[in-house]
């Protein structure tokens, strides 16, 4: 495989040739420059050398086909909203900018399938599924488009009930290295011809192809949804409650857990006066009798857990604003420390570890003097600390990242996985190596040299 071992600056000729290849714009103003530069992670900004704008599939075939023969790096960019500096062009090139294919093609509700191009923001395919009584169920918190979603292999709070990017892209259009369009998968619910490339290329970070094109599985609005809050006097407590819960078979449809930290911080932020406790939020979906049992037997269940202070409502106002003050719990994080940014870990373990896996995170993160808190989807056994550090001062990124590397080592450790929805990006090579072994790592490089011989697609991620 092809090593990049310095920046790529683009020539004139270069940036005039771009321009003639696409019908959107080709921009080297700072402002843009910077915009795509970054994410939501602490991982310093890198700017690309410039900002490609196409409006099709056409087009971006014709861009890496002369950004392949040119040897011009490729990242490909949606909402930024990444948590590992996938989006980040660390040798420079290109950031091909896909928010302007941002069209739903196809709404087939006897399917249950919709076709939507990559820039299609979450909220806005959801807005327009809900006149036809459905809803797309991947909700990782923020309003991410669907190509980076699809990209990263994106899960978040429905996942226990509805499942992740994984399970819920059908087919897919993607542009290999060299130009090559590719259809893969069908609008079926079964299929077993041939390789499967649609799960090849989603979570593949855009080390592989850009996504042009999505075909995704969607659901009915449920005829009813409540929200269920409950406390509990340690992180442990909670935890093995929700265990619990899910080996009881109840079908919840979202299950999260916040520590006292993030109680407080979400109250801030979104104007709530919860209990500053360790707290269970659930989400129950369903016919109105069928949710009230299942809130019922969930709150048995806590009972027996030292849960406390248990509350349930049906009330659609009431359930959208607590859902929202757990999305923002990320962001009510930063808030509390103004001008500071937050690096996440991202594991997942066998569900009979969580509660030891929590309790061995609280532990390694209590010894070191940074601001922490935890949250997690705990009923897939996915949890994330929130470690706060200064950007100012790589010396503090340095050290929490050497914290999060222990973390992730105990967990791989405990059976687990060093990201179970974030992905890698530039921040798990390492990580991945020890989850997976070497000869693991080598067969990937291997599908990554055979696809992306010169290396274009998003180098530095993944693996070096």
């Amino acid at each position: 495989m092809a090593v990049i071992t310095s920046r790529v600056e683009l020539t004139n000729d270069q940036l005039e040739h771009l321009k003639t290849l696409v019908s959107g714009s080709v921009s080297t103003n700072e402002t843009i420059l910077d915009q795509h530069g970054k994410d939501e992670s602490a991982i310093p900004p890198v700017r690309p050398s410039a900002v490609v704008m196409p409006n099709s599939t056409e087009e971006v075939s014709k861009v890496l086909k002369y950004c392949n023969s040119e040897k011009i790096p490729v990242v490909a960019f949606g909402a930024g909203s990444s948590l590992e500096g996938h989006v980040l062009p660390l040798y420079g090139g290109i950031s091909l900018d896909l928010t302007q294919m941002n069209k739903i093609l196809e709404i087939k509700a006897d399917d249950l399938v919709v076709r939507v191009e990559p820039g299609v923001h979450r909220m806005a395919l959801n807005e327009k599924l809900a006149s036809q009584g459905l809803f797309f169920s991947v909700d990782p918190g923020a309003d991410a488009t669907l190509g980076g979603m699809a990209s990263t292999g994106a899960a978040g709070t429905t996942t226990v009930r509805y499942g992740s990017m994984r399970d819920n892209v059908l087919a897919l259009t993607a542009v290999m290295a060299d130009g090559t369009v590719i259809r893969t998968g069908r609008e079926t619910r079964k299929l077993s011809a041939g390789y499967d490339l649609t799960r090849l290329l989603v979570g593949s970070e855009g080390t592989l192809a850009v996504i042009t094109e999505l075909t995704l599985r969607v659901f009915g609005i449920p005829e009813k949804m409540a929200a269920a809050i409950v406390r509990f006097p340690s992180l442990a407590d909670g935890v093995t409650a929700a265990t619990a819960i899910v080996r009881s078979g109840i079908s919840i449809a979202r299950c999260e857990f916040l520590d006292a930290k993030c109680i407080k911080n979400v109250n801030s932020h979104d104007g709530l006066n919860l209990s500053e406790m360790p707290t269970l939020f659930f989400e129950f979906h369903g016919s109105p009798q069928g949710v009230a049992e299942d809130a019922q037997s969930v709150k048995e269940i806590v009972e027996e857990f030292g849960g406390s202070e248990f509350e349930w409502t049906a009330d659609e106002g009431a359930r959208r604003k607590l859902w929202q003050a757990r999305h923002n719990a990320y962001w009510a994080g930063i808030a509390a420390h103004p001008g500071k940014r937050a690096v996440s870990t991202d594991a997942a373990v066998p569900l009979s570890k969580l509660s030891e896996a929590v309790q061995i995170s609280e532990q390694i993160l209590s010894k070191h003097p940074y601001p922490f808190s935890i949250l997690g989807h705990v009923a897939d056994a996915n949890f994330h600390c929130f470690i706060v550090t200064d950007p100012t001062k790589p010396e503090e990124l340095d050290d929490v990242r050497h914290i999060t590397h222990e973390i992730t080592m105990k967990m791989i450790g405990l059976g687990g996985t060093c990201t179970g929805e974030h992905g890698i990006g530039s921040g798990k090579i390492q990580a991945l190596i020890e989850e997976t072994g070497a000869p693991a790592v080598n067969i990937m490089k291997m599908i990554k040299h055979s696809l992306d011989p010169n290396n274009i697609l998003n180098p530095g991620k993944v693996f070096n």
